[in-house]
């Protein structure tokens, strides 16, 4: 399913240079925010749930996403490398698949690990909390390192898109307007941790049944719209 090769020198590329040092800097960031939180208001379920909910998983996890999912491919394409990958005898979703991996390994270490430690930091895993916004966070993590990929593919200005969508749409828009609620991954990821907390801890604005499928075509449906782009580019250079 997956090159060895390719997700190694993927990883090399994510976790070298100022990528490495901005996927910390996040973790980093919200742990010692968390830290000096409790330590000022103690230990509060609803500064939790804000901290968790808005700092955490609004805005770190889809920045970490955006961070590794256009950073795994999209400077190979935009620097021409990316010709000496698709010239090796291997198919192209093979190198989306390696490649969505490695992404989705950095969105666990930087963005669903340090949701947990901030949890159990502000709240302990009283009702189960932290659990549900770890879950929450991994699950998001995934579907965005799809189609952050995706968005890498596709476009050469990947990064400014992907900042748009992670900071004005799921932050701004959203949270706050209902329509465009059901278009958020942030609001897909918190139905389901709604469903692992105690009852009242998380609210979403998009029920399981729906949330759950969304997830599932949003991370499948990006790799494959990836694979398939691959293969077009592929074609396209070869004329």
């Amino acid at each position: 399913m997956m090159n060895v090769t390719v997700a190694r020198l993927t990883a090399r590329g994510l976790l070298g240079r100022r990528r490495g040092l901005l996927l910390l800097a996040l973790p980093v960031l919200l742990l010692a925010l968390s830290a000096l939180i409790r330590g000022i208001a103690g230990q509060d379920e609803s500064t939790a749930a804000n901290i968790l909910g808005g700092l955490a998983l609004g805005t770190m996890v889809p920045l970490v996403g955006l961070v590794a999912g256009t950073g795994a491919i999209g400077p190979e394409i935009d620097d021409g490398s990316i010709i000496y990958l698709l010239s090796k005898p291997q198919p192209r979703w093979k190198i989306i698949t390696s490649k969505l991996v490695v992404a989705i390994g950095c969105s666990i270490v930087f963005a669903a690990l340090p949701t947990y430690f901030a949890g159990l930091i502000l709240f302990g895993t009283f009702e189960n909390l932290t659990l549900g916004f770890t879950i929450a966070a991994l699950i998001a993590g995934i579907a965005y390192s799809a189609l952050f990929l995706l968005l890498g593919v596709v476009s050469r200005h990947a990064v400014v898109w992907g900042l748009m969508y992670a900071l004005l749409w799921e932050t701004v828009v959203g949270q706050y307007v209902p329509g465009a609620q059901t278009l958020s991954v942030h609001q897909w990821a918190l139905s389901i941790g709604e469903k692992i907390a105690s009852p009242g801890v998380i609210s979403s604005s998009v029920h399981l049944p729906t949330a759950v499928p969304l997830l599932i075509v949003a991370t499948l449906g990006g790799a494959w719209l990836a694979s398939s782009r691959l293969t077009r580019l592929t074609l396209a250079g070869e004329e």
